[in-house]
């Protein structure tokens, strides 16, 4: 079937024919032990769209073992370049199922068909790359005089988990899996039980470019049925998890009852600062990207504005104009620009910060409303919301909403601007459009974040390692660091 046809049939019917309905496990399609099912569905239409195995602890034990035993055998024996062969031709499967996984991540995600194949495109990009660090993945030697040859080894840590998350399933996915593999790791990986689809496809390419069985198993269900029973499985030597804050605290503590090691990157309050020499047009395309790119659900978002007294009148009238031009509709329709909100759940959180900062007086500058598909009715979507001139302190300032909703916060001069910046808990990302390069190298030294963006929101690819600082997580992912992530150093000392 022609992409064209794809797309079409999936936008009449409402569903994808051929979607996987069991965990992958052990190189094939495995029933839940438990035989239960769950529904996945679509929040463009707030309709289910498809169902897939509800899994249980049984499932995890058999999944870890699998990856053990591939682990201890068929993995271990291949060398560094096949396995970057078979990322490589992972890479080129992913480009040719495309938009089969677009269309996959937009029912199930709620996200618009372009913000998907970007995510596609973004998936075999980053393959690409751990195929070419799986050879070059080197340990170091140690100058101890010309009596001994003392060197180190990177040996892959063993089993790990990679508890993905429901705003980016199949990119945060490959970030993750792409590098364990690279270093020789097995993997078992539970997406998010409201968007499995793309997991579980991914895992069925990966074993049809030739990774062996069990290399990579993937495990649906619930948090509390398979992502705790994972992240605390003794067997597991290093857990990738992305998600809440609050979530990833109970990670990491299932994580140190086995001394297992962590990637945690979690929750995100991130400013984007707009000081009056910027160029006022670049800056406000990427003020309206930063926060309503993939309606707002995005760790990174950047939720918070912080700008000049002396600019912020103009900006917001022209900021509140723009956002009332982005078109809300089902992601599948191709001239829709914004998506739904991907759970009734999730629309009534974000819901409830707005109600809040009604109540306390707070000035809505457009939108902060629940609302539906303009051209059918149905679906969660949440209109494009600017909070201005908001407390420092505020809910709406302080805490992650993860939604389309935007804090604006007001400073007068660049001092401010750098402690509005640092206001918060959360230091995962921080932007800044200035025309002065000291300022922007004096707010990337001082501004505690991740990574810092200048005149460009989300700039970087998968070369740039990420990752937040505080109650933004620990670790680092993309990038080559990411790779060490999976890796134990052995080091070696020999009396010549």
């Amino acid at each position: 079937m022609s992409e064209d046809h794809l797309l079409r049939e999936a936008q009449r019917a409402g569903k994808l024919p051929g979607l996987p309905q069991n965990h992958f496990i052990d190189g094939a399609w495995r029933a839940s032990a438990g035989g239960g099912m769950m529904e996945s569905f679509d929040p463009g239409s707030a309709s289910p769209h498809a169902s897939f195995a509800a899994g249980d602890a049984d499932d995890v034990a058999i999944a870890v073992a699998s990856a053990r035993r591939a682990g201890e055998g068929a993995w271990k024996k291949i060398l560094p370049r096949e396995r970057g062969h078979v990322l490589s031709r992972t890479a080129d499967l992913i480009r040719q199922h495309g938009e089969r996984l677009a269309i996959a991540e937009v029912l199930d995600s709620g996200k618009t068909i372009s913000e998907a194949r970007g995510d596609v495109a973004g998936a075999a990009r980053c393959f690409d790359y751990y195929a070419g660090a799986a050879d070059k993945n080197e340990g170091k030697s140690f100058p101890l005089g010309e009596d001994y040859a003392s060197f180190s080894i990177n040996e892959p840590v063993g089993v790990t988990a990679h508890i993905i998350p429901w705003n980016y399933p199949l990119s945060t996915t490959a970030r993750s899996v792409a590098p364990a593999l690279a270093a020789g790791c097995t993997a078992v990986v539970k997406p998010a039980e409201q968007t499995p689809m793309t997991a579980l496809i991914l895992a069925e390419l990966l074993h049809q470019a030739g990774l062996p069985d069990g290399v990579c198993n993937v495990v649906t269900g619930t948090g509390a049925a398979v992502g705790a029973t994972l992240a605390a499985h003794p067997d597991i030597s290093h857990i990738t998890f992305t998600g809440s804050t609050a979530t990833g605290i109970n990670v990491m503590q299932a994580a140190a009852r086995n001394v297992a090691s962590v990637t945690l990157e979690l929750g995100g309050k991130s400013p984007n600062v707009v000081l009056a020499d910027a160029d006022l047009d670049l800056a406000l395309d990427n003020v309206v990207g930063a926060i309503f790119e993939n309606a707002g659900q995005i760790c990174s978002a950047g939720s918070r504005l912080v700008i000049e007294r002396s600019i912020h009148a103009e900006f917001i009238e022209r900021l509140v104009q723009r956002a009332k031009t982005l078109r809300m509709g089902h992601g599948l329709s191709e001239r829709v620009n914004f998506g739904a909100i991907n759970s009734a759940e999730h629309l009534a959180k974000v819901s409830s910060f707005l109600d809040g900062a009604r109540a306390r007086g707070l000035s809505i500058a457009t939108g902060g409303r629940a609302t539906v598909d303009p051209g059918t009715g149905k679906g969660w979507f949440f209109e494009p919301t600017v909070v201005d001139n908001a407390g420092w302190d505020d809910p709406v300032v302080q805490e992650e909403i993860f939604g389309p909703v935007l804090a604006v916060q007001v400073v007068d001069d660049f001092d401010e601007a750098i402690a509005a910046a640092n206001c918060t808990p959360y230091a995962l990302v921080a932007g800044i459009f200035t025309r002065d390069l000291s300022k922007a190298h004096r707010f990337a030294r001082d501004v505690d974040a991740g990574q810092v963006y200048v005149n460009e929101y989300f700039a970087g690819d998968i070369e740039t390692p990420f990752g937040g600082n505080r109650k933004s997580g620990i670790g680092r992912e993309k990038g080559l660091i990411a790779v060490q992530s999976y890796c134990k150093v052995k080091s070696v000392t020999i009396r010549v």
